[in-house]
């Protein structure tokens, strides 16, 4: 969503605009490292490096904006408040919308044999997997739909700031450690994923809560399934789920394209909206 900046302020320098999310980036990188000198388990440093990273964004975001943007309700801005009701209603839209992504990826791993169903999920996973619904959903869908869209469009026309933060968002992602074909696979299939999450929140009016479901959906429900749920053997295709094997991410693979392809064509008129 463009923002509009108050008349008499000065333009945004690009050096704030990128060293902002560099600064954040930087945190959750050091805390990472810190977790792993004190012993923390290489699964679980991400989810508490995420906490003072996320807590680092809630807290400086609202400043930034009534400095730089000069914003008196960022929050409303940001599509953060509004109405209860149509924010739940997002919400649960954007877990339906997760929901049927990845279903039609998991019943065709169990057709063709390259994943069993097993359905238990520890409690820990569990937890961590809605540590990520929230966590990830709601601190990238903060940055990215939220506050970096809103900058870039103080700069650039709609269409092009939409695309901009697609790109962006797919950029910062460690798509580039993937072998061959599957890197720019990956990538392709986030900067799709940057535009749906964007069209998600102009067809919410606004509301940053579909893309959070959405986007936390996919992420948490992803996790659970190979936490547990499923059982995915070597055979599993890399052309289907994406390549990395066990790290694998189905948005760089055919049935991530597809999906999102579709998600795409379904928001087509939110485009120029």
């Amino acid at each position: 969503m463009a923002a509009a900046a108050r008349p008499g302020r000065p333009p945004i320098a690009w050096w704030e605009t990128l060293l902002y999310p560099a600064a954040l980036v930087a945190l959750f990188l050091g805390c990472q490292v810190l977790a792993g000198l004190v012993g923390i388990g290489e699964g679980q440093r991400a989810s508490l490096a995420a906490i003072p990273a996320v807590l680092a964004l809630v807290v400086s975001l609202p400043l930034r904006l009534r400095r730089q943007w000069g914003e008196l309700h960022p929050w409303r801005s940001l599509g953060v408040v509004g109405p209860w009701p149509a924010a739940l209603q997002a919400l649960l839209r954007g877990l339906l919308k997760a929901l049927l992504l990845l279903a039609p990826l998991v019943l065709v791993l169990l057709a063709c044999g390259a994943a069993r169903w097993r359905g238990s999920l520890e409690p820990a996973a569990c937890l961590n997997a809605l540590a990520l619904l929230l966590g990830i959903g709601f601190a990238e869908e903060l940055l990215f739909r939220g506050w970096l869209w809103g900058e870039l469009g103080l700069r650039l026309a709609p269409p092009r700031a939409l695309l901009a933060q697609a790109l962006v968002f797919a950029l910062v992602h460690p798509w580039y450690h993937l072998p061959g074909i599957g890197a720019p696979a990956l990538l392709g299939g986030l900067i799709l994923l940057g535009v749906a999450l964007a069209l998600q929140r102009r067809a919410d009016g606004g509301l940053l809560w579909g893309a959070v479901g959405l986007h936390g959906g996919l992420v948490g429900g992803w996790f659970a399934l190979q936490a547990g749920l499923l059982d995915m053997g070597p055979q599993a295709p890399a052309w289907l789920i994406g390549s990395g094997s066990a790290g694998a991410n189905p948005i760089g693979g055919l049935a991530g394209w597809l999906g999102l392809g579709l998600l795409l064509w379904a928001r087509r008129r939110w485009w120029s909206a």
